[in-house]
């Protein structure tokens, strides 16, 4: 996508474990560098290869990413606690969450990374904080609708 679509050139630094991303004579938008290191980030950061591809085409698409520590200092137990309440028993949670504000959720560990509107992040995590927080599923599940 990034060299079909972007007209970008693209090659991994082996010495510095990098991807190394640069526009070339057929680069038509001025925006294709960005899109590019934001589509490298998401893959990286989890996201499918198709909800990475929205953001080269979309522009009202962003990633947010917090620590589920960042929304209330938790260790052992009850973080994994946490984290089981945001994911909810096979994906469930998870899944509604996403389905109900257009969003693509990622858990890896303790950070969540979204992806989608400014504002449909801003529901989504209003909703991951309250199950952070304790709050059952079921009392998120009837806010967000």
């Amino acid at each position: 996508p990034l060299v079909n679509h972007m007209k970008l050139q693209v090659r991994m630094n082996l010495k510095t474990k990098s991807v190394e991303l640069r526009t070339s004579e057929h680069t038509d938008q001025i925006s294709a560098l960005q899109k590019g290191s934001d589509f490298v980030k998401a893959f990286l950061m989890g996201f499918d290869v198709a909800d990475a591809i929205a953001l080269l085409r979309l522009d009202d698409l962003y990633i947010d990413t917090f620590e589920v520590k960042d929304v209330k200092p938790l260790h052992g137990d009850h973080l994994s606690r946490a984290i089981g309440r945001i994911a909810g028993k096979a994906g469930k949670t998870k899944f509604a969450i996403e389905n109900a504000t257009r969003t693509r959720i990622v858990l890896a560990d303790s950070k969540i990374h979204m992806l989608g509107s400014f504002s449909n992040i801003k529901i989504a995590r209003d909703a991951i904080c309250d199950l952070i927080l304790g709050s059952p599923p079921g009392k998120v599940y009837t806010k967000l609708r």
